[in-house]
C-alpha cells in the first residue's frame, strides 16, 4: 500500500483538483483494491497497471456522481488554492513561480474532458507506457496516442486563453 499511495493520490488529486477530495479517493481506491484482489490477473498486465485501472474506474464513477454539482459550483470554490510547498535551492520568487503556474495548469486540466484529462495525467504526468495506459482505458493503442494528442493540443490552447506562455 505504501509503495502505491502517493502514485494514486497524485492520479486523484491531477483528476479533482482538490486535495482533501483525492485523500478520500486514494482511501476508497484502497477499499476496492482490498475487496476485489481477487480479481486481479498478472497475465493482464502488472499490479501497478490494474489499480490504476481500479482508480480510473473510481475515478468515473465519482465524476459521474458529482457531475450535477460542478455544474451549481461557484466561481469562487473553483479558484485554485495556493499550497505552502518547499523546495531546497529554490528563491522565494521562484517558488511562487513554479507554485502558480503548477495552480494553473491544475486550472487548466480540470478543463479537459474526461477521456483527454485521464490520457494526459497517465502519460504526462504519471509517465506510463502506452501499452499500460491502453490496459487502464480498455481502449486500442491508437485511441490512446489520439487522445494524448488531442489532450495536449487542447491543454495548451486551455493555457494559452489563460495567458499562460511557454518561456
Amino acid at each position: 500500500m505504501r509503495r502505491h499511495t502517493r502514485r494514486i493520490f497524485n492520479i486523484c488529486y491531477r483528476f479533482t483538483g482538490n486535495s482533501t477530495e483525492a485523500e478520500d479517493l486514494t482511501q476508497d481506491v484502497f477499499l476496492r483494491v482490498y475487496r476485489t484482489l481477487r480479481s486481479y490477473r498478472s497475465a493482464y498486465g502488472g499490479f501497478a497497471t490494474w489499480m490504476t485501472s481500479v482508480t480510473r474506474n473510481l475515478l468515473i464513477d465519482h465524476y459521474r456522481r458529482t457531475k450535477r454539482d460542478r455544474v451549481t459550483d461557484s466561481l469562487d470554490d473553483a479558484m485554485p488554492v495556493v499550497e505552502n510547498k518547499e523546495s531546497v535551492g529554490r528563491r522565494p520568487d521562484e517558488q511562487a513561480l513554479v507554485g502558480e503556474l503548477s495552480g494553473q495548469v491544475q486550472t487548466a486540466l480540470t478543463r479537459l474532458s474526461p477521456e483527454l484529462r485521464e490520457a494526459v495525467i497517465l502519460r504526462d504526468l504519471q509517465q506510463l507506457e502506452y501499452i499500460e495506459i491502453q490496459k487502464v482505458l480498455a481502449v486500442p493503442e491508437g485511441t490512446v496516442k489520439s487522445r494524448i494528442n488531442r489532450g495536449r493540443i487542447e491543454l495548451a490552447r486551455i493555457l494559452q486563453q489563460m495567458g499562460v506562455r511557454p518561456s
